[in-house]
This record gives structure tokens, C-alpha cells and sequence, in this order.
């Protein structure tokens, strides 16, 4: 039977600032800091946020917290 991907669960209020991380994105964007702009909510098996500047949900999995 094959594993279910994990699905990093957070709990991180609208506003917050985080950076990409170990995904394809980051090799490009992987300096700047994004702001989101939702709660975070479960689609396709991912927990996802909207992120300022950017059109769409994008996986937790692939974001750190910026702790200024």
C-alpha cells in the first residue's frame, strides 16, 4: 500500500512572513520575503495560503517562517 504524503499542517494568521524552500520555485524566488494573504486550507491533499504577489494556493510543505 503506498504511503500517503505528509501534509504539513500550520496554523499561521494572514500576515505572516515566509520564504521558499525545497521546491522549484526557490531557486528563483528563494531570497524574497512573501506575505500571506489567506489561511491556510486543504486542496488536492495539500495544505496550501495564498501568498501576496502571486496567483494561487502554494503548498506549506515548501515554506518557512520568517521570524523578524
Amino acid at each position: 500500500m503506498p504511503r500517503k504524503p505528509k501534509i504539513k499542517l500550520v496554523d499561521w494568521p494572514i500576515g505572516t512572513k515566509v520564504r521558499m524552500v525545497n521546491c522549484y520555485e526557490a531557486k528563483e524566488h528563494g531570497d524574497k520575503i512573501w506575505i500571506t494573504r489567506s489561511d491556510p486550507w486543504e486542496m488536492c491533499g495539500s495544505h496550501v495560503v495564498l501568498l501576496k504577489g502571486k496567483s494561487g494556493g502554494f503548498d506549506t510543505s515548501c515554506l518557512e517562517v520568517i521570524n523578524e
